[in-house]
């Protein structure tokens, strides 16, 4: 076994060793523009293109027109609200959303915000949850959009997307969902679930890292978007741009791969999950998890660690590769402002880590991980006299800290 493993799935994935196979002639001989329909360079690249188009909405459920390409799901979600947001002002300025989104949408609907649009956000319950009797109360005739994520980037809970989007398609309000962590992790069909609006990205499931896609639903409803990039008409005019032709071919193969082998490596994922879950809480006490226990991401784990600094045990384990938050925002010393939304406590939030178990890991590493992190949780517990007090069955919240 090599260190330092790799359990940050849910930041980025490896690259499958076949997806890199198939991308390969796109960057040396195959290397011709999508765009140039004068010679078989271009036809070549064209071909690749609309074959991996196919490939890609293949695994929502889609139609290969529905598809648009991006850079990468941040693209595709501003696109998505910004989009939806400037073709049906007329019609209304509402949108509804939740706190535990991804910065890619809270960020742009605060912007929205800043140009005239009124944004819900649901509250969640401790698990994660939105209430889909709340999310029925806040539609008004001036609702324009709603946009809840597939799976959470962090705690990893799963939003009921069919249930969503009857509530929607009865409101005729368009549905988007950010499925960035669950497209090929949990079923997804645009068709079946009434999405309108869809977004995902190669470098989580797989692929590799600066391509993306938005699934835009052709018909019934239609659906309109203003473009927020301009320039050569490429995408039906939705978003210019020199395609990505190798990374496009690497997310094709991507999407296969999952749509082929997704539900046996579900169940792989969850198997070592569980082991890393168990291994951890058998050893250690006052380990808490965080997101739904049931309805998550299969693989994620994400747990606080009480009498413990987060950043703290990272340095620990540093030869094991993992996070205290999203990667769009470990740089921050602030508490996850996710698990903050579900009401954990600033101490629990700070002691926060999350495993991201994924395609290449196995049993031997999860092993590994579960040893390494009761060592260290226990020295760091050692030195704290918040523990010590705890285990002699004090309350620390009757505790008065306040020195006169």
């Amino acid at each position: 076994m090599k260190t330092p493993i790799y359990l940050d799935n849910h930041a980025t994935t490896r690259v499958d060793p076949r997806v890199l196979e198939t991308m390969l002639p796109y960057f040396t001989e195959q290397f011709g523009n999508a765009a140039s329909r004068n010679h078989v360079f271009g036809w070549q690249a064209e071909e690749a293109v609309e074959e991996s188009r196919v490939k890609i909405a293949a695994l929502i459920g889609a139609e290969a027109k529905e598809i648009v390409f991006t850079s990468g799901a941040t693209e595709s979600d501003n696109a998505a609200l910004i989009g939806v947001a400037e073709f049906h002002k007329d019609k209304g300025n509402h949108i509804i959303t939740a706190p535990t989104e991804h910065k890619a949408i809270l960020d742009t609907c605060h912007m929205l915000e800043q140009r005239g649009f009124e944004v819900t956000y649901l509250k969640v319950d401790k698990q994660g949850s939105i209430d889909l009797d709340e999310l029925r109360g806040a539609i008004t005739d001036q609702t324009i959009l709603i946009s809840l994520m597939a799976a959470n980037n962090e705690i990893g809970t799963t939003h009921p997307l069919a249930e969503i989007g009857k509530i929607a398609r009865e409101r005729g309000v368009l549905f988007h969902t950010d499925a960035t962590q669950g497209v090929g992790h949990m079923d997804i069909d645009v068709e079946a679930m009434q999405i309108d609006l869809l977004s995902y990205t190669a470098h989580k499931i797989y692929g590799p890292k600066g391509v993306g896609a938005l699934y835009v639903r052709r018909r019934k409803p239609r659906v309109r978007l203003s473009p927020i990039i301009f320039g050569g008409g490429h995408e039906r005019g939705l978003r210019s741009g020199t395609l990505n032709v190798p990374g496009i071919v690497g997310f094709g193969r991507a999407c296969e791969i999952m749509k082929a082998e997704g539900l046996r490596e579900r169940k792989h994922l969850i198997t070592l999950r569980d082991r890393l879950h168990q291994g951890i809480t058998r050893e250690i006490d006052h380990v808490h998890l965080n997101g739904h226990p049931v309805e998550r991401h299969p693989g994620n784990l994400n747990l606080s660690f009480a009498f413990v600094e987060g950043e703290s045990l990272l340095m620990g384990i540093n030869d094991i590769a993992v996070s205290s938050g999203s990667a769009c925002t470990s740089a921050s010393l602030e508490p996850s402002y996710v698990l903050r939304s579900l009401g954990v406590g600033d101490e629990l939030a700070h002691s926060s880590i999350r495993f991201g178990v994924g395609r290449f890991n196995t049993e031997e590493e999860i092993d590994h991980t579960i040893r390494r992190v009761v060592e260290v949780v226990s020295r760091l517990r050692e030195m704290s006299p918040l523990y010590e007090l705890a285990q002699e069955g004090v309350d620390l919240k009757s505790i008065n800290w306040n020195v006169h």
